[in-house]
C-alpha cells in the first residue's frame, strides 16, 4: 500500500509518500508561505535518489498547496505514481485529540465535530490541521484518511498523574487537565529501542527524551505512557529553545502586575521570549548558545545548566513513578545531535548505575547505544521518526476498516 503522510501548519504542509511493503519513502517536500501575503510561496519537492525540484508562486490556500502536491507526485518528469489511486490512505499529524481520542481514527463527519469541539485545546496547530483534511476531501473525495494524534500515546497515564489540583469542575467543564505532546515521537522510539535491545517492549521501563527548540519527557512502562513532562499545553516541563516550561504560577500574575502586561503579552513571553533565549540572550538555538558559552558567556553557560538541571530533575522523578528504568533514550534536534547535552544528562545517573561511553556518545543523527557493557542503566541516540509511525498507523486503520 501507498500512504500519503500531511502534517499541516498554520502557513506551511510537509509531506511524505510511503511504499509500505518495505516503508521506503518514495518522495517528499514542503510547501512554504501558504497564504502570506507580500512574499512568493514555495513548494520544494524531491523524488528518492533525485535531483530537488522547487516551484514559486502565489499558493493562496492549503487547497491550493494539497493541489500543487498532488501533481508534483504524478508529474511525469519529477513525480512517483501515476495518478492519486495508487494511494490507498492519506495520514494527517493533528496535535490535539483533546480527551476523547486515545489512539488513530479513520476520519469521519463525527471525528471532524470532535475536533472542531476542542479546537481551543490547540488553537494554533489543529486548525491548519482541519484545514488540511477539508482540502484533502475536495481535491480527492471519497479517499480514505486518518488522523493520528500527538496527545494519544500519553492517553494511558492514571488521573493522579494527569489531574490538575485546581477545583475538580474546570476539569469537568473545560477538560483542564495534562494532555503531553510529542506522543508520536514518544511512541516510535521507545517501540524501537525495545526491538534494537532484543526484547518485548511490554517488558522493560524507558524514559524517552524528545528534546528540540520544544522539548518533553515521557516514562514508559510495558509500552504505556505513565507520565509525561508537557501539560495542557506544550508550554510545560522542561526549559526550551523559547518556552519557561514549569515555573510558580504566581510569577504570572505578578510580572503581569508590575508591567502592565495583558493575558496575550504574558502569553507571547511565555512561550516566544523565555528559555534558552531568555536567560542566555543569545538564542533559541542550543548551537548557538553553546558557542556563546565555549566563548566565556557566563549567562549561556547558566542557561545550558538549567537545561540541563531540568531534564535531570524530571528523570528522576520518573525513576520514582517507574519503579527504576531500565534505559535512557535521547531523540529529536538536540536528543539526536548535542554531544554535550547527552554526556551532562548522563552525568546525572551515574550515581545510579549509568556507565556513559564517550566514544560512543561523540556521534550525531545515528541509531547507537551510548553506554557501556554492563550499565545498569543503559542509553540510546533513536532518530524519531514521525512520519513513519503516521504512515504506519494509516495502513492498519483502513486494512481493518
Amino acid at each position: 500500500m501507498i500512504v500519503l503522510v500531511l502534517n499541516c501548519g498554520s502557513s506551511s504542509l510537509k509531506y511524505q509518500l510511503f511504499d509500505m511493503k518495505d516503508e521506503s519513502v518514495m518522495a517528499k517536500g514542503l510547501v512554504e508561505k501558504i497564504g502570506v501575503s507580500g512574499s512568493k510561496a514555495k513548494l520544494t519537492h524531491q523524488k528518492t535518489g533525485a535531483e530537488k525540484y522547487v516551484v514559486e508562486e502565489d499558493i493562496p490556500n492549503h487547497t491550493k498547496a494539497i493541489a500543487m502536491v498532488v501533481e508534483a507526485l504524478t508529474s511525469k518528469k519529477h513525480g512517483v505514481i501515476s495518478d492519486m489511486n495508487e494511494i490507498g490512505v492519506i495520514g494527517h499529524r493533528v496535535v490535539h485529540g483533546g480527551p476523547h481520542f486515545t489512539s488513530s481514527v479513520l476520519i469521519t463527519d463525527d471525528v471532524m465535530e470532535e475536533l472542531e469541539r476542542v479546537i481551543d485545546l490547540a488553537p494554533l496547530h489543529n486548525p491548519p490541521a482541519l484545514i488540511g483534511m477539508k482540502a484533502c476531501m475536495e481535491i480527492m473525495p471519497g479517499k480514505p484518511m486518518v488522523d493520528v494524534f500527538d496527545t494519544a500515546f500519553h492517553q494511558t497515564m492514571e488521573a493522579d498523574a494527569y489531574i490538575y489540583a485546581l477545583p475538580y469542575k474546570y476539569y469537568e467543564k473545560y477538560s483542564i487537565r495534562r494532555y503531553g505532546a510529542h506522543g508520536t515521537s514518544h511512541r516510535y522510539v521507545s517501540y524501537r529501542v525495545a526491538e534494537m535491545m532484543g526484547i518485548p517492549v511490554e517488558s522493560f521501563k524507558a524514559i524517552t527524551c524528545h528534546l528540540g527548540n520544544g522539548s518533553s519527557l515521557a516514562a514508559v512502562k510495558g509500552g504505556k505512557v505513565v507520565n509525561t513532562s508537557m501539560g495542557f499545553t506544550p508550554l510545560a516541563g522542561v526549559i526550551m529553545g523559547t518556552r519557561t516550561g514549569d515555573i510558580d504560577p504566581a510569577v504570572v500574575t505578578y510580572i503581569m502586575g508590575k508591567e502592565g502586561l495583558s493575558a496575550d503579552e504574558m502569553n507571547h513571553l511565555l512561550n516566544k521570549q523565555s528559555g534558552l533565549l531568555g536567560v542566555s540572550g543569545v538564542s533559541s538555538d542550543l548551537r548557538d548558545v553553546e558557542k556563546a558559552a565555549a566563548d566565556g558567556n557566563k549567562r549561556a553557560e547558566l542557561s545550558i545548566n538549567m537545561l540541563n538541571l531540568s531534564i535531570a530533575r524530571f528523570i528522576g522523578s520518573y525513576m520514582v513513578e517507574l519503579g527504576g528504568v531500565d534505559v535512557l533514550v535521547f531523540t529529536a534536534g538536540i536528543g539526536e545531535n548535542s554531544v554535550e547535552t547527552r554526556a551532562a544528562i548522563c552525568e546525572y545517573l551515574a550515581p545510579f548505575g549509568l556507565e556513559l561511553d564517550e566514544e560512543a556518545n561523540n556521534c550525531r543523527g545515528i541509531e547507537r547505544e551510548i553506554t557501556k557493557p554492563g550499565s545498569k542503566i543503559r542509553a540510546f541516540i533513536v532518530p524519531t521518526n514521525e512520519e513513519l509511525m503516521i504512515a504506519r498507523d494509516s495502513m492498519q486503520i483502513v486494512s481493518h476498516s
